[in-house]
């Protein structure tokens, strides 16, 4: 999906605040009828949105002795992905958003966040605390680095998005700008900085990041993708 597809999901869906309120006192039948309710009498727990809650607590407030209020989202455009359509290992502590292509057999490591309209190609591994920003795109059996940063271009909307070729490896900490792309078999050196085109079969490194030679045997030994570990 492009921008301006993504843009309409959010301009034009629901903003949601959905809460979990576990309350105790004498839960008349109003309360406990409320879809989202699991309880009985003495004590439940509701899954609703606020603008619901408000109103069951300012009708039945004399019925309700004490609760607690959780909420994880303010005015949310888009929700999370449903992570069970997804034919990969996703880790907890990973952050999906809806709209995000993932390939079979990849990897999405603890803490990655991976925003709406990214994609991320078959075999590949997204690791700790990885950002795919809206719309980045990467390739098929690469492995993006803890920490890399891979940025987002839904607004504005003419700017092209990062594009990750397939078998490139980013070490931990890079950044790569809106617009790059990265050709195929290269490989980017931990914590450099990438603002123009990497070319492929290459070797990336520095702040800016620059080509410091062709990879070889030697680079392929140091950078080589470990299969058992995609396998489900």
């Amino acid at each position: 999906m492009d921008s301006y597809g993504l843009i309409n999901q959010i301009a034009n869906s629901k903003k949601q605040t959905p809460v979990k309120v576990t309350l105790k006192g004498k839960l008349n039948q109003n309360i406990r009828n409320v879809n989202g309710f699991f309880g009985n009498e003495d004590f439940g727990v509701l899954y609703c949105s606020l603008d619901e809650w408000e109103r069951i607590k300012e009708k039945d407030s004399e019925l309700i002795d004490d609760f607690v209020l959780e909420c994880d989202r303010r005015n949310s455009a888009i929700p999370m992905a449903d992570l069970t359509k997804y034919n990969a290992r996703i880790e907890p502590g990973a952050i999906i958003r809806d709209f995000v292509e993932i390939g079979d057999g990849a990897v999405i490591m603890m803490g990655a966040v991976l925003n709406l309209g990214s994609v991320v190609g078959k075999g590949t591994m997204i690791d700790m605390n990885v950002v795919l920003g809206g719309r980045a795109q990467v390739g098929e059996n690469c492995h993006i680095g803890a920490g890399a940063v891979l940025a987002g271009v839904i607004e504005p909307p003419s700017a092209d998005p990062v594009v990750i070729e397939d078998n490139v490896l980013v070490g931990a900490n890079a950044v790569i700008t809106e617009g790059v792309r990265v050709g195929k078999n290269a490989v980017i050196a931990a914590g450099s900085v990438v603002l123009s085109n990497v070319e492929a079969n290459s070797v990336y490194a520095g702040i800016p990041a620059r080509k410091i030679k062709e990879t070889d045997t030697k680079t392929k030994g140091k950078t080589q993708m470990i299969q058992a570990l995609r396998n489900l």
